[in-house]
């Protein structure tokens, strides 16, 4: 569970520059809750497509104010040393005294000394957070909402007046993010002369590209040519013990493993033998065995981490399921028919409880950081993100005493394990789990899932305020409210946070 506090409780009912929130807010409340069963069919599709054009509106507007946050924290943050780039400061600034914030002259500071890779970090983070979503997608929406303010008028009035909606607008300011603002503009011109309200996605893109590759041939070359260089493999978690196999592969060599594995299915379909498998099924059999070398796709080598709770071994008919690291909960018995070579490394549970370890080591040991992985799910456990968990984290940091062991670790994904070191934002563990403050001041409490317990199927929903805490930016534990934060480490690596090893 993900709460948020962080606004005095006198004033959570009136946002700034929206002072009757709540009375909008109630109202559509009011609507959803009742299913309308007497108004006539045409009065309910009107109904429908004001909400779609209201909803094109609302996010709209929310794409400006990011931007505006953006830009007013960007501006802010030339007093705050810690975001300075260390090797463009003038030699005499470095000395300490100088670099406090209560005693630092704006005078003396150039914005182009700021280091842009950790303020935009600092940005999108905050920007997910207020989305209820991952720091990656806070990144997102904040270079989307630069970029559709930066050319793209038609397009963002289109958008405001709730013509468009959110993803048919990310179409194009994805299609145009590599061209500058006057290129922008003209291909905003010419997509003015196309109803753009009414074309369908596909068209939509290939239209945009199209008109980028006339207003601006040798970039929309250089590109693709990029884009060549980012063929990858990834794996995805998907429902019912299943996972999505997806090769981001050049157009040439994507249709001709298609092609391959179509092929593959003719043979099995004018073979004696009768036909028992599906075209898709033949298909992903094929990919399997062509990649593992195996000669049946049933009959793979294996090795899962499977969490299984002791109340499922001791009754066959205990509803629990087992769980598999990073990929979800499955039947007991699911892998007992899996052929093949398999080895499972089970961790029995109890109510959700994993025996957990203690060392004198900073750096967690890789027994230790795997049942901190099974209890977080390989999952990164800062709030609303659900990135892989890559590193094993200290909740109270080791270079403040925190303890190498199952209650101060946690399981985070890159990005959340060198964002808690950016200045301003602090992470302290609670009863129930964390509580990350951000430099805003607003604080998110992270409650951790025992193993065991129902999965949520999204971003947890936000549960009512709890007591409010609120922080001048800054200011966190050990540190006087008001008073200077501490220096966070520079572009380095922060102490006392390492990555366990490789099990």
């Amino acid at each position: 569970m993900t709460t948020v506090t962080g606004v005095p409780l006198d004033e959570q009912s009136c946002v700034p520059g929206f002072p009757d929130v709540d009375a909008v807010r109630a109202r559509f409340e009011r609507l959803a809750m009742v299913v309308d069963e007497v108004s006539p069919s045409p009065v309910l599709v009107d109904r429908m497509a004001a909400l779609v054009a209201l909803r094109n509106s609302v996010d709209a507007a929310l794409a400006a104010t990011e931007l505006a946050f953006a830009r007013r924290h960007a501006a802010e943050a030339g007093r705050d040393p810690a975001l300075l780039d260390p090797a463009l400061l003038d030699p005499a600034l470095l000395d300490p005294a100088l670099l406090d914030p209560a005693l630092l002259d704006p005078a003396l500071l150039d914005p182009a000394l700021l280091d842009p890779e950790r303020l935009e970090r600092s940005i999108g983070a905050q920007i997910g957070l207020a989305n209820r979503a991952s720091p990656t997608v806070g990144r997102h929406r904040m270079c989307a909402a630069r970029d559709l303010h930066d050319g793209l008028g038609r397009v963002r009035g289109l958008f405001a007046a709730g013509e468009v909606d959110g993803y048919r607008v990310s179409i194009v300011v994805a299609a145009t993010a590599h061209l500058d603002a006057g290129e922008r503009a003209e291909v905003d011109r010419r997509l003015g002369e196309h109803d753009i309200a009414r074309l369908g996605v596909a068209r939509l893109r290939n239209l945009v590209r199209a008109l980028v590759a006339e207003v601006a041939p040798g970039k929309f070359g250089q590109r693709c040519r990029v884009a060549r260089a980012g063929r990858r493999v990834t794996l995805r978690q998907a429902p019912d013990g299943m996972v999505d196999l997806r090769a981001h592969l050049p157009v040439e060599q994507g249709v001709a493993c298609f092609a391959a594995l179509r092929k593959a299915f003719d043979g099995v379909q004018i073979a004696p033998e009768p036909l028992t498998r599906t075209r898709g099924q033949v298909m992903a059999d094929t990919l399997v065995e062509r990649v593992t070398g195996r000669v049946s796709a049933e009959h793979v080598d294996v090795e899962v981490q499977v969490v299984v709770p002791v109340e499922a071994l001791l009754d066959e008919d205990s509803p629990l399921p087992a769980e598999i690291g990073g990929f979800g909960p499955v039947p007991v018995g699911f892998l007992a028919g899996v052929r093949g070579r398999r080895l499972l490394r089970r961790l029995l549970t109890r109510k959700g409880m994993v025996v957990g370890g203690d060392s004198r080591s900073r750096c967690f040991p890789a027994g230790l950081a795997d049942l901190i992985r099974a209890r977080d799910r390989h999952r990164c456990s800062a709030p609303y993100c659900d990135a892989p968990a890559r590193q094993i984290d200290h909740v109270v940091r080791a270079v403040d005493g925190g303890p190498t062991s199952y209650d101060n670790g946690r399981a985070v994904c890159e990005l959340h394990n060198y964002l808690r070191e950016q200045p301003g934002w602090w992470v302290e563990p609670t009863a129930e789990g964390t509580c990350t403050t951000t430099p805003t001041g607003h604080t998110y409490h992270h409650r951790t899932q025992p193993l065991g317990s129902p999965q949520p199927t999204g971003p947890e929903p936000l549960g009512p305020p709890g007591p409010v805490t609120v922080r001048p930016a800054g200011a966190g534990p050990g540190s006087p409210a008001g008073g200077p934060p501490r220096r966070a480490s520079s572009g380095r690596r922060a102490r006392g946070r390492t990555a366990a090893r490789p099990g």
